[in-house]
């Protein structure tokens, strides 16, 4: 059941991580193992006492995760500088694509006028394809224009539940280049955006403040 507060609910919104698995065709997978193991620490505590130390390997594109700036852009903001009021309590609207004809969405219901400062998620329902060969072949995305006119009206952060929020059959990502040059974050790889109000709930996605490194795994989550 989801966790509740004195007021709202809490929907998780992210993949699990586990070893083996492929996020991104042509990336390695995750190797999750023990550095100590809990039978290996009984030998350095009391009688009674024992500790599991995992390690994991992985590439910062894996599960559900973030892109700074610095994915892009050399300069650009890494994880360690993004601005928690870009990632964190964000008004967000919720749009649902799961109808649109064809795999280029050009545009959304939305007013720039409401987009300004909120987080927009794309809902595809390509989620449902995770962890199969589907889930790798002409996934959803976003359009150039869009992207711009997201820029224009300001928006403070962009997710997707697809693979990807730019078409990969060419070398060029337009919606990467555009928003992130925009300083917007975007998050790639949800899920479960069906449960979520299309306006009035609160999205977080938080990673670790990591210098000199562009994209990583978070825990996205909504309140409603």
């Amino acid at each position: 059941m989801p966790q509740t507060d004195d007021r709202r609910i809490a929907i998780d919104l992210s993949h699990v991580i586990e070893d083996g698995m492929i996020t991104y065709q042509g990336l390695p997978a995750p190797i999750i193992c023990d550095f100590l193991s809990r039978e290996a620490s009984q030998a350095r505590y009391a009688d009674g006492t024992e500790f599991q130390i995992g390690s994991i390997d992985m590439v910062g594109n894996t599960g559900t995760y973030i892109d700074s700036p610095f994915h892009r852009y050399a300069d650009g903001t890494d994880l360690a500088g993004l601005a928690l009021s870009s990632l964190a309590n964000l008004v967000c609207h919720v749009v649902d694509c799961t109808a649109w004809v064809g795999r280029a969405i050009d545009t959304l219901p939305l007013s720039a006028a409401s987009v300004r400062g909120t987080a927009v998620l794309v809902r595809t329902g390509w989620d449902q394809h995770w962890r199969t060969d589907r889930y790798f072949q002409e996934h959803p995305h976003l359009t150039g224009r869009l992207a711009q006119w997201l820029a224009d009206a300001g928006a403070a952060l962009v997710g997707i539940d697809s693979m990807n929020i730019d078409c990969i059959d060419t070398g060029e990502r337009p919606v990467h280049t555009i928003l992130l040059g925009a300083n917007i974050p975007i998050v790639e790889h949800l899920c479960g955006l069906g449960q979520l109000p299309a306006a009035g709930a609160r999205f977080f996605a938080v990673p670790p403040k990591v210098r000199a490194f562009g994209t990583f795994p978070v825990r996205a989550f909504a309140l409603v």
